[in-house]
Protein backbone atom coordinates (compact mmCIF):
# COMPACT_ATOMS: atom_id res chain seq x y z
CA UNK A 1 0.00 0.00 0.00
CA UNK A 2 1.24 3.48 -0.88
CA UNK A 3 0.34 6.54 1.21
CA UNK A 4 1.16 10.11 0.20
CA UNK A 5 1.62 12.79 2.87
CA UNK A 6 1.27 16.24 1.34
CA UNK A 7 0.34 19.81 2.26
CA UNK A 8 -2.93 21.63 1.61
CA UNK A 9 -1.64 25.18 1.68
CA UNK A 10 1.63 27.14 1.33
CA UNK A 11 3.83 24.56 3.05
CA UNK A 12 4.97 24.51 6.69
CA UNK A 13 1.82 22.60 7.65
CA UNK A 14 3.62 20.02 9.78
CA UNK A 15 4.17 17.26 7.20
CA UNK A 16 7.49 16.21 8.75
CA UNK A 17 5.91 15.26 12.05
CA UNK A 18 3.04 13.38 10.39
CA UNK A 19 5.50 11.49 8.16
CA UNK A 20 7.65 10.72 11.19
CA UNK A 21 4.61 9.34 13.05
CA UNK A 22 3.31 7.29 10.10
CA UNK A 23 6.79 5.98 9.28
CA UNK A 24 6.63 3.74 12.34
CA UNK A 25 4.26 1.45 10.44
CA UNK A 26 5.99 1.76 7.04
CA UNK A 27 8.72 -0.10 5.19
CA UNK A 28 9.88 2.63 2.79
CA UNK A 29 9.76 6.44 2.87
CA UNK A 30 10.33 8.36 -0.37
CA UNK A 31 10.97 12.06 -0.93
CA UNK A 32 9.48 12.62 -4.38
CA UNK A 33 10.06 16.31 -5.27
CA UNK A 34 11.67 19.57 -4.24
CA UNK A 35 15.14 20.08 -2.84
CA UNK A 36 16.89 21.71 0.09
CA UNK A 37 14.79 24.88 -0.28
CA UNK A 38 12.38 23.87 2.49
CA UNK A 39 12.58 21.85 5.68
CA UNK A 40 10.54 19.38 7.69
CA UNK A 41 10.87 19.81 11.45
CA UNK A 42 10.83 16.69 13.60
CA UNK A 43 11.08 16.35 17.38
CA UNK A 44 11.85 12.91 18.83
CA UNK A 45 13.99 11.19 21.43
CA UNK A 46 17.17 12.31 19.67
CA UNK A 47 16.20 16.01 19.78
CA UNK A 48 14.84 18.57 17.33
CA UNK A 49 15.78 18.29 13.66
CA UNK A 50 15.08 20.25 10.48
CA UNK A 51 15.40 17.85 7.54
CA UNK A 52 15.83 19.49 4.15
CA UNK A 53 16.45 16.63 1.71
CA UNK A 54 16.48 13.51 3.83
CA UNK A 55 13.20 11.61 4.03
CA UNK A 56 11.49 11.82 7.42
CA UNK A 57 11.92 8.09 8.01
CA UNK A 58 15.64 8.39 8.78
CA UNK A 59 15.07 8.03 12.53
CA UNK A 60 13.81 4.44 12.20
CA UNK A 61 16.25 1.60 11.62
CA UNK A 62 13.66 -0.62 9.90
CA UNK A 63 12.98 1.84 7.07
CA UNK A 64 14.55 2.13 3.63
CA UNK A 65 14.67 5.85 2.84
CA UNK A 66 14.73 6.90 -0.80
CA UNK A 67 15.51 10.18 -2.51
CA UNK A 68 13.39 9.85 -5.62
CA UNK A 69 14.05 10.83 -9.20
CA UNK A 70 11.84 13.92 -8.83
CA UNK A 71 14.09 15.53 -6.20
CA UNK A 72 16.55 18.36 -6.85
CA UNK A 73 19.53 16.67 -5.23
CA UNK A 74 22.08 18.97 -3.61
CA UNK A 75 24.90 16.49 -3.02
CA UNK A 76 26.84 18.59 -0.51
CA UNK A 77 23.72 19.25 1.58
CA UNK A 78 22.74 15.58 1.42
CA UNK A 79 26.10 14.48 2.84
CA UNK A 80 26.10 17.24 5.47
CA UNK A 81 22.65 16.22 6.67
CA UNK A 82 23.69 12.59 7.01
CA UNK A 83 26.79 13.59 8.95
CA UNK A 84 24.83 15.89 11.25
CA UNK A 85 22.49 13.01 12.17
CA UNK A 86 25.41 10.77 13.10
CA UNK A 87 27.05 13.58 15.10
CA UNK A 88 23.89 13.84 17.20
CA UNK A 89 23.73 10.14 17.97
CA UNK A 90 21.22 9.00 15.36
CA UNK A 91 22.08 5.54 14.01
CA UNK A 92 23.11 5.68 10.35
CA UNK A 93 19.93 5.31 8.32
CA UNK A 94 19.47 3.07 5.33
CA UNK A 95 19.18 5.50 2.44
CA UNK A 96 19.21 5.17 -1.34
CA UNK A 97 19.39 7.77 -4.09
CA UNK A 98 17.63 7.19 -7.39
CA UNK A 99 20.05 6.82 -10.29
CA UNK A 100 17.55 8.91 -12.27
CA UNK A 101 17.63 11.88 -9.87
CA UNK A 102 19.41 15.00 -11.09
CA UNK A 103 21.97 17.06 -9.20
CA UNK A 104 21.89 20.72 -8.24
CA UNK A 105 25.06 22.30 -9.61
CA UNK A 106 26.92 25.23 -8.01
CA UNK A 107 25.94 27.41 -10.96
CA UNK A 108 22.26 26.75 -10.21
CA UNK A 109 22.70 28.31 -6.77
CA UNK A 110 24.70 31.21 -8.19
CA UNK A 111 22.16 31.90 -10.95
CA UNK A 112 19.32 31.78 -8.43
CA UNK A 113 21.02 34.37 -6.22
CA UNK A 114 22.06 36.61 -9.11
CA UNK A 115 18.57 36.61 -10.61
CA UNK A 116 16.91 37.46 -7.30
CA UNK A 117 19.36 40.36 -6.93
CA UNK A 118 18.65 41.51 -10.48
CA UNK A 119 14.88 41.44 -9.89
CA UNK A 120 15.34 43.38 -6.65
CA UNK A 121 11.92 44.50 -5.34
CA UNK A 122 10.16 42.23 -7.88
CA UNK A 123 11.96 39.07 -6.71
CA UNK A 124 10.13 35.81 -6.01
CA UNK A 125 11.34 35.44 -2.44
CA UNK A 126 13.51 32.48 -3.41
CA UNK A 127 15.51 30.62 -0.79
CA UNK A 128 18.42 30.90 -3.27
CA UNK A 129 18.96 27.15 -3.21
CA UNK A 130 19.12 26.88 -7.00
CA UNK A 131 15.74 25.21 -7.36
CA UNK A 132 14.25 27.22 -10.25
CA UNK A 133 17.42 27.10 -12.39
CA UNK A 134 17.74 23.38 -11.61
CA UNK A 135 14.25 22.48 -12.79
CA UNK A 136 14.59 24.83 -15.78
CA UNK A 137 17.65 22.86 -16.85
CA UNK A 138 15.94 19.52 -16.20
CA UNK A 139 13.13 20.33 -18.59
CA UNK A 140 15.47 22.00 -21.05
CA UNK A 141 17.30 18.65 -21.06
CA UNK A 142 20.65 20.05 -19.96
CA UNK A 143 20.64 18.75 -16.37
CA UNK A 144 23.03 16.12 -15.05
CA UNK A 145 21.39 12.85 -14.02
CA UNK A 146 23.11 10.87 -11.28
CA UNK A 147 23.64 7.96 -13.69
CA UNK A 148 25.55 10.27 -16.05
CA UNK A 149 28.25 10.81 -13.43
CA UNK A 150 29.40 7.25 -14.17
CA UNK A 151 29.69 7.82 -17.94
CA UNK A 152 33.06 8.12 -19.73
CA UNK A 153 34.95 11.42 -19.56
CA UNK A 154 34.57 12.23 -23.25
CA UNK A 155 30.77 12.01 -23.05
CA UNK A 156 30.63 14.10 -19.89
CA UNK A 157 32.93 16.77 -21.33
CA UNK A 158 30.83 16.94 -24.49
CA UNK A 159 27.73 17.66 -22.42
CA UNK A 160 29.59 20.19 -20.25
CA UNK A 161 30.62 22.08 -23.38
CA UNK A 162 26.99 22.26 -24.51
CA UNK A 163 25.86 23.48 -21.07
CA UNK A 164 28.57 26.15 -20.95
CA UNK A 165 27.58 27.50 -24.36
CA UNK A 166 24.29 28.46 -22.72
CA UNK A 167 25.33 29.31 -19.16
CA UNK A 168 28.25 31.55 -20.05
CA UNK A 169 26.01 33.83 -22.08
CA UNK A 170 24.12 34.54 -18.84
CA UNK A 171 27.23 34.84 -16.70
CA UNK A 172 28.99 37.15 -19.17
CA UNK A 173 26.24 39.26 -20.71
CA UNK A 174 23.39 39.36 -18.17
CA UNK A 175 25.09 39.12 -14.78
CA UNK A 176 28.57 40.42 -15.79
CA UNK A 177 30.41 37.63 -13.96
CA UNK A 178 33.46 35.52 -14.91
CA UNK A 179 32.66 32.63 -17.24
CA UNK A 180 32.46 29.05 -16.02
CA UNK A 181 35.25 26.63 -16.94
CA UNK A 182 34.70 23.12 -18.28
CA UNK A 183 37.41 21.42 -16.22
CA UNK A 184 36.07 22.94 -13.00
CA UNK A 185 32.63 21.49 -13.70
CA UNK A 186 34.07 18.09 -14.54
CA UNK A 187 36.01 17.99 -11.28
CA UNK A 188 32.86 18.93 -9.35
CA UNK A 189 30.87 16.16 -11.03
CA UNK A 190 33.61 13.66 -10.14
CA UNK A 191 33.41 14.81 -6.50
CA UNK A 192 29.68 14.16 -6.58
CA UNK A 193 30.27 10.75 -8.16
CA UNK A 194 32.50 9.71 -5.26
CA UNK A 195 30.20 11.16 -2.58
CA UNK A 196 27.11 9.43 -3.97
CA UNK A 197 28.65 6.06 -4.80
CA UNK A 198 27.51 4.29 -1.57
CA UNK A 199 23.90 5.35 -2.08
CA UNK A 200 23.05 5.19 -5.79
CA UNK A 201 20.52 2.51 -6.73
CA UNK A 202 17.85 1.51 -9.22
CA UNK A 203 15.05 2.65 -6.95
CA UNK A 204 12.45 2.32 -9.72
CA UNK A 205 12.81 -1.47 -9.76
CA UNK A 206 13.03 -1.63 -5.97
CA UNK A 207 9.77 0.31 -5.54
CA UNK A 208 7.86 -1.68 -8.15
CA UNK A 209 8.86 -4.89 -6.40
CA UNK A 210 7.84 -3.38 -3.07
CA UNK A 211 4.41 -2.44 -4.44
CA UNK A 212 3.98 -5.95 -5.83
CA UNK A 213 5.00 -7.45 -2.47
CA UNK A 214 2.47 -5.30 -0.57
CA UNK A 215 5.04 -3.25 1.33
CA UNK A 216 3.93 -0.08 3.12
CA UNK A 217 5.38 2.89 1.26
CA UNK A 218 5.15 6.56 2.29
CA UNK A 219 5.54 9.31 -0.31
CA UNK A 220 6.69 12.54 1.33
CA UNK A 221 6.00 15.84 -0.40
CA UNK A 222 7.55 19.26 0.15
CA UNK A 223 5.62 22.55 0.45
CA UNK A 224 1.87 22.52 -0.27
CA UNK A 225 -0.78 22.65 -2.98
CA UNK A 226 -0.76 26.46 -3.17
CA UNK A 227 2.90 26.37 -4.19
CA UNK A 228 2.28 24.00 -7.11
CA UNK A 229 3.35 25.52 -10.46
CA UNK A 230 0.03 24.59 -12.12
CA UNK A 231 -2.54 24.94 -9.36
CA UNK A 232 -0.82 27.29 -6.94
CA UNK A 233 -0.42 31.07 -6.67
CA UNK A 234 1.59 31.29 -9.88
CA UNK A 235 4.16 32.77 -10.41
CA UNK A 236 5.01 32.85 -6.68
CA UNK A 237 5.26 29.06 -6.60
CA UNK A 238 7.97 26.42 -6.42
CA UNK A 239 9.38 24.72 -9.51
CA UNK A 240 8.22 21.13 -9.05
CA UNK A 241 4.73 19.77 -8.54
CA UNK A 242 3.75 19.59 -4.87
CA UNK A 243 0.73 17.36 -5.52
CA UNK A 244 0.21 13.75 -4.49
CA UNK A 245 -0.48 12.88 -8.12
CA UNK A 246 3.11 13.80 -8.94
CA UNK A 247 4.25 11.34 -6.31
CA UNK A 248 3.77 8.54 -8.82
CA UNK A 249 6.16 10.31 -11.20
CA UNK A 250 8.67 11.70 -8.69
CA UNK A 251 9.06 8.37 -6.91
CA UNK A 252 8.39 5.99 -9.78
CA UNK A 253 5.36 4.01 -8.59
CA UNK A 254 2.15 3.14 -10.46
CA UNK A 255 -0.53 5.85 -10.02
CA UNK A 256 -3.11 3.25 -8.97
CA UNK A 257 -0.89 2.16 -6.07
CA UNK A 258 -1.48 5.44 -4.17
CA UNK A 259 -4.48 4.46 -2.07
CA UNK A 260 -4.30 7.01 0.74
CA UNK A 261 -3.57 10.74 0.55
CA UNK A 262 -3.10 12.27 3.99
CA UNK A 263 -3.30 16.02 3.46
CA UNK A 264 -1.85 18.11 6.26
CA UNK A 265 -3.76 21.26 7.28
CA UNK A 266 -2.48 23.73 9.85
CA UNK A 267 -5.10 25.06 12.31
CA UNK A 268 -4.16 28.59 11.18
CA UNK A 269 -2.20 29.81 8.15
CA UNK A 270 1.45 30.64 7.57
CA UNK A 271 3.65 31.17 4.54
CA UNK A 272 7.26 31.93 3.67
CA UNK A 273 8.06 33.99 0.60
CA UNK A 274 6.06 36.29 -1.64
CA UNK A 275 2.61 35.62 -3.09
CA UNK A 276 -1.10 36.02 -2.51
CA UNK A 277 -2.31 35.29 1.03
CA UNK A 278 -5.91 36.42 1.51
CA UNK A 279 -6.29 35.68 5.23
CA UNK A 280 -2.96 37.28 6.20
CA UNK A 281 -2.76 39.29 9.42
CA UNK A 282 -0.23 41.90 10.47
CA UNK A 283 1.26 43.82 13.37
CA UNK A 284 0.91 42.70 16.99
CA UNK A 285 -1.81 40.20 16.11
CA UNK A 286 0.54 38.41 13.69
CA UNK A 287 3.53 38.70 16.04
CA UNK A 288 1.66 37.00 18.87
CA UNK A 289 0.50 34.09 16.70
CA UNK A 290 3.98 33.75 15.20
CA UNK A 291 5.55 33.65 18.66
CA UNK A 292 3.15 30.96 19.90
CA UNK A 293 2.99 28.90 16.71
CA UNK A 294 4.97 26.01 15.34
CA UNK A 295 7.34 24.19 17.67
CA UNK A 296 9.14 27.29 18.92
CA UNK A 297 7.83 30.11 16.80
CA UNK A 298 6.90 30.36 13.13
CA UNK A 299 10.22 30.74 11.35
CA UNK A 300 11.37 29.02 8.18
CA UNK A 301 13.16 25.72 8.80
CA UNK A 302 15.55 26.46 5.94
CA UNK A 303 15.91 30.25 5.94
CA UNK A 304 15.01 31.23 9.51
CA UNK A 305 12.82 33.94 8.01
CA UNK A 306 9.74 34.96 10.02
CA UNK A 307 6.71 33.33 8.42
CA UNK A 308 3.79 35.42 7.26
CA UNK A 309 0.79 34.69 9.47
CA UNK A 310 -2.96 34.43 8.92
CA UNK A 311 -6.15 32.78 10.08
CA UNK A 312 -7.31 29.41 8.81
CA UNK A 313 -8.43 29.93 5.19
CA UNK A 314 -11.14 27.39 4.44
CA UNK A 315 -11.47 28.47 0.80
CA UNK A 316 -7.78 27.86 0.11
CA UNK A 317 -7.73 24.71 2.23
CA UNK A 318 -10.75 23.14 0.54
CA UNK A 319 -9.16 23.86 -2.84
CA UNK A 320 -5.80 22.48 -1.69
CA UNK A 321 -7.39 19.27 -0.47
CA UNK A 322 -9.23 18.90 -3.79
CA UNK A 323 -5.99 19.43 -5.72
CA UNK A 324 -4.27 16.81 -3.58
CA UNK A 325 -7.12 14.31 -3.84
CA UNK A 326 -7.20 14.13 -0.04
CA UNK A 327 -8.66 10.99 1.50
CA UNK A 328 -8.23 12.36 5.02
CA UNK A 329 -6.80 15.35 6.88
CA UNK A 330 -4.13 15.63 9.54
CA UNK A 331 -4.99 18.82 11.47
CA UNK A 332 -1.87 20.27 13.08
CA UNK A 333 -0.58 22.90 15.56
CA UNK A 334 -4.01 23.17 17.15
CA UNK A 335 -2.40 23.79 20.54
CA UNK A 336 -1.05 27.17 19.39
CA UNK A 337 -4.54 28.72 19.38
CA UNK A 338 -5.24 28.10 23.07
CA UNK A 339 -4.53 31.73 24.04
CA UNK A 340 -7.38 33.23 22.00
CA UNK A 341 -10.81 34.22 23.37
CA UNK A 342 -12.19 34.09 19.84
CA UNK A 343 -10.72 32.63 16.66
CA UNK A 344 -11.43 34.21 13.27
CA UNK A 345 -11.76 31.84 10.31
CA UNK A 346 -11.85 32.79 6.62
CA UNK A 347 -14.99 31.13 5.22
CA UNK A 348 -15.31 32.87 1.85
CA UNK A 349 -13.79 35.63 -0.30
CA UNK A 350 -15.16 38.88 -1.58
CA UNK A 351 -14.15 39.40 -5.22
CA UNK A 352 -15.18 42.65 -6.89
CA UNK A 353 -18.08 43.04 -4.49
CA UNK A 354 -19.34 39.45 -4.82
CA UNK A 355 -19.00 36.57 -2.35
CA UNK A 356 -17.22 33.49 -3.72
CA UNK A 357 -16.29 30.18 -2.09
CA UNK A 358 -13.93 28.87 -4.79
CA UNK A 359 -10.20 29.58 -5.08
CA UNK A 360 -9.50 31.69 -8.18
CA UNK A 361 -6.27 32.04 -10.20
CA UNK A 362 -3.79 34.69 -9.09
CA UNK A 363 -5.01 37.48 -11.39
CA UNK A 364 -8.33 37.40 -9.52
CA UNK A 365 -6.99 36.21 -6.17
CA UNK A 366 -5.02 39.41 -5.68
CA UNK A 367 -8.33 41.33 -5.66
CA UNK A 368 -9.93 39.07 -3.05
CA UNK A 369 -10.71 40.08 0.52
CA UNK A 370 -11.39 37.62 3.35
CA UNK A 371 -14.87 37.05 4.74
CA UNK A 372 -14.42 36.00 8.35
CA UNK A 373 -16.50 34.14 10.90
CA UNK A 374 -15.52 34.02 14.56
CA UNK A 375 -15.53 30.85 16.64
CA UNK A 376 -15.18 30.69 20.44
CA UNK A 377 -11.75 29.80 21.77
CA UNK A 378 -11.01 27.18 24.43
CA UNK A 379 -8.55 29.19 26.54
CA UNK A 380 -6.44 26.30 27.83
CA UNK A 381 -3.46 24.11 27.01
CA UNK A 382 -4.52 20.98 25.12
CA UNK A 383 -1.10 19.33 24.96
CA UNK A 384 -0.99 15.90 26.53
CA UNK A 385 -4.60 14.97 25.66
CA UNK A 386 -4.70 11.56 23.98
CA UNK A 387 -8.39 11.06 23.17
CA UNK A 388 -10.51 13.19 20.88
CA UNK A 389 -13.47 13.17 23.25
CA UNK A 390 -11.25 14.61 25.99
CA UNK A 391 -10.55 17.78 24.01
CA UNK A 392 -12.49 20.87 25.16
CA UNK A 393 -15.87 21.26 23.48
CA UNK A 394 -14.83 24.43 21.66
CA UNK A 395 -11.71 22.69 20.31
CA UNK A 396 -13.86 19.93 18.87
CA UNK A 397 -16.28 22.51 17.47
CA UNK A 398 -13.40 24.26 15.72
CA UNK A 399 -12.14 20.99 14.16
CA UNK A 400 -15.61 19.93 13.07
CA UNK A 401 -16.42 23.37 11.63
CA UNK A 402 -13.30 23.13 9.46
CA UNK A 403 -13.99 19.51 8.56
CA UNK A 404 -17.51 20.30 7.34
CA UNK A 405 -16.34 23.26 5.24
CA UNK A 406 -13.44 21.35 3.67
CA UNK A 407 -15.49 18.23 2.99
CA UNK A 408 -12.75 15.76 3.97
CA UNK A 409 -12.65 13.82 7.27
CA UNK A 410 -10.14 14.90 9.92
CA UNK A 411 -8.65 11.62 11.14
CA UNK A 412 -5.44 12.86 12.79
CA UNK A 413 -5.10 15.77 15.20
CA UNK A 414 -1.69 17.06 16.30
CA UNK A 415 -1.88 18.88 19.64
CA UNK A 416 1.82 19.52 20.24
CA UNK A 417 5.22 19.31 18.53
CA UNK A 418 6.42 15.98 19.94
CA UNK A 419 5.92 12.63 18.24
CA UNK A 420 3.54 11.47 20.97
CA UNK A 421 1.34 14.60 20.75
CA UNK A 422 -1.12 12.95 18.38
CA UNK A 423 -4.81 12.05 18.49
CA UNK A 424 -6.56 9.63 16.13
CA UNK A 425 -10.29 9.86 15.37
Amino acid sequence: MVTAIVGANWGDEGKGKITDVKAAESDIVVRFQGGSNAGHTIINNYGKFALHQLPSGVFYDHITNIIGNGVALSVENFIKELQSLEERGVPKPKILVSDRAQVVMPYHVELDSMEEARLSSKSFGSTKSGIAPFYSDKFAKIGFQVSELYDDKASIMEKIAHVLDLKNVLYRDLYHQPELKAEDLYEKLMEYKEMLAPYVADTFTLLHRAVKDGKHILLEGQLGALKDPDFGIYPMVTSSSTLAGYGAVGAGVPPYSIQEVITVVKAYSSAVGAGEFVSEIFGEEADELRRRGGDGGEYGATTGRPRRMGWLDLVATRYGCQAQGATCIAFTVLDALGYLDEIPVCVAYELDGKRIDTFPPTAQLKRCKPILETLPGWKCDIRGIKKYEDLPENTRRYIEFAEKAIGVPVKIVSNGPAREDIIYR
